[in-house]
C-alpha cells in the first residue's frame, strides 16, 4: 500500500522532549487497519517514509486519542527537512509487509 498525505508536525505532551508525530488521515488510517498483517508490538505497521529527499523506516502506530495512525518523526529527519510544529508535512508512506 502506497498513500501520500499532507498533516501537521506536533509534539507529544507526555514527552515533550523528544517525541514529534504526524497524524496519518482516517481515510489512510482505516486503509492501514484493514490489511491483513502479522500482529506487531502495540499493533504497529512497519512502512516506509518520504519527507521531502529524506526516506526512512519506521513504523506506524494506532492512536485512540488521535482516531487513527500516528507517524513518529524523528529529530533528524525534522532538522533535515526544516519541518516546524504546526505546520503541514507532506508525506509518502509504503508499507513494508505488503
Amino acid at each position: 500500500m502506497r498513500a501520500s498525505f499532507s498533516a501537521p508536525l506536533w509534539q507529544w505532551e507526555a514527552r515533550t522532549e523528544s517525541w514529534w508525530f504526524v497524524t496519518v488521515p482516517a481515510d489512510v488510517s482505516d486503509d492501514l487497519a484493514d490489511l491483513p498483517l502479522p500482529p506487531r508490538g502495540f499493533g504497529s505497521i512497519r512502512v516506509k517514509v518520504t519527507v521531502g529527499s529524506t526516506t526512512w523506516r519506521t513504523s506506524v502506530f494506532p492512536s485512540d486519542r488521535e482516531g487513527g495512525y500516528v507517524l513518529p518523526m524523528k529529530k533528524a529527519v525534522r532538522t533535515r527537512e526544516s519541518l516546524t510544529p504546526d505546520e503541514p508535512v507532506a508525506v509518502v508512506l509504503e508499507t513494508v509487509d505488503h
